[in-house]
């Protein structure tokens, strides 16, 4: 409900809607033998258009062609009703703006071409002035719309390219901020273990050899300085060994920069507590495998949420992915999962296929511990 309230609200649409409603308003000027015909194809086209702005494109793909036909032959109608009110010409500019994020460009130019020809013979029939120069015209208002709408599209597609490379980044330099962390964690612990470790013992032997000196052996600062000497050798040792109990890569972080630029699906994340990953290049193949999911699930899915969970077990540690959205027809395996079953081959895990309860697309990745 709120998706369809959130597209009924982009510029494209309104600007529809209100071309629809401005179009209304002409049709008082018809004869009344003509007029409810006339509404009733106008009230349809406005329906189809709808249905058309507000359905998710990859489930509702084949409706929104056959909307898109209706639209077509409405249109048309209109033109037989009222070859002297204009009303077919703007839906005609309207249907072309549609098809244009629908189809494929020479889908688009044929199918124009043909409509402008049957609309070029119903201002022939019904003895119109001039009908060759309405329809060219036509058709430079035609190709204004979908050139506008070609370009709109292309520089939108350009912009969530470009924010998903950003979060991309924002997710690896997540990845290696920690990555270098611990880097940088384990060097001091291994300087203090080396080197403060080292002289502390080199100390404390000293001062056990001058405790074994009869003279020495009786004054209350040997012993005090040997008790001070292995309490902070006993403390460094616990904080060498506090830094090297790291608490892993910060994946939660990286999963979710992966998925903000995304409106769509929605990403419910959880990761079980206790769930460790050390290693980057394991890191990183879970991350590109979430990736790929996202990307799915927004292209062909039509999913609202991906659901990630990452838990341990006892062989090791599990990945599940599913979406609510619905797979059209059965699995079929691009470039996208074959770089997953790569992936995970490569860290020697295990991948499985199945069906969501929404009958969208789950995945499970078990890799070793």
């Amino acid at each position: 409900m709120w998706t369809s309230l959130t597209r009924l609200r982009e510029p494209m649409t309104l600007a529809g809607v209100f071309t629809l409603a401005a179009v209304a308003l002409g049709l008082r000027f018809l004869p009344a033998e003509v007029l409810p015909a006339a509404t009733g194809a106008l009230a349809a086209y406005a329906v189809a258009f709808l249905l058309l702005a507000l359905t998710p494109e990859p489930a509702w793909h084949r409706c929104k062609l056959i909307a898109l036909a209706a639209m077509a032959g409405l249109a048309l109608l209109l033109a037989s009703l009222t070859p002297r009110l204009g009303v077919a010409q703007v839906l005609l500019v309207i249907w072309v703006a549609c098809a244009v994020n629908l189809m494929s460009p020479r889908w688009v130019v044929g199918s124009a071409l043909l409509l402008n020809a049957a609309f070029y013979a119903l201002m022939l029939r019904h003895e119109f002035g001039a009908p060759l120069t309405m329809t060219l015209i036509n058709m430079g208002f035609q190709a204004l719309a979908g050139l506008c709408v070609h370009y709109a599209r292309r520089a939108e597609d350009s912009r969530d390219a470009l924010a998903r490379v950003n979060a991309d980044l924002l997710a690896t330099r997540a990845l290696l901020a920690d990555s270098a962390r611990d880097a940088e964690r384990l060097r001091v612990a291994r300087e203090l273990h080396d080197v403060a470790g080292h002289k502390l013992t080199a100390m404390k032997l000293n001062l056990r050899a001058l405790a074994s000196d009869p003279t020495l052996a009786a004054r209350d600062e040997v012993r005090i300085a040997q008790q001070l000497s292995t309490e902070l050798l006993d403390d460094i040792r616990s904080v060498v060994q506090a830094m090297r109990d790291s608490r892993g890569l910060d994946l939660q972080t990286a999963i979710r920069a992966l998925a903000a630029p995304l409106p769509r699906p929605a990403l419910a994340l959880h990761i079980e507590e206790g769930v460790k990953v050390d290693d980057p290049a394991v890191a990183e193949s879970l991350l590109r495998i979430v990736q790929e999911c996202l990307t799915n699930a927004a292209r062909h899915a039509g999913a609202e949420t991906l659901t990630v969970s990452l838990k341990n077990e006892e062989a090791g540690m599990h990945l599940r992915i599913e979406d609510d959205g619905r797979m059209k027809g059965g699995m079929r395996e691009g470039n996208g999962v074959s770089g997953i079953r790569e992936r995970v081959a490569a860290l020697g895990g295990e991948l499985e296929f199945g069906t969501s309860a929404t009958g969208g697309l789950r995945l499970d990745v078990r890799l070793p511990a």
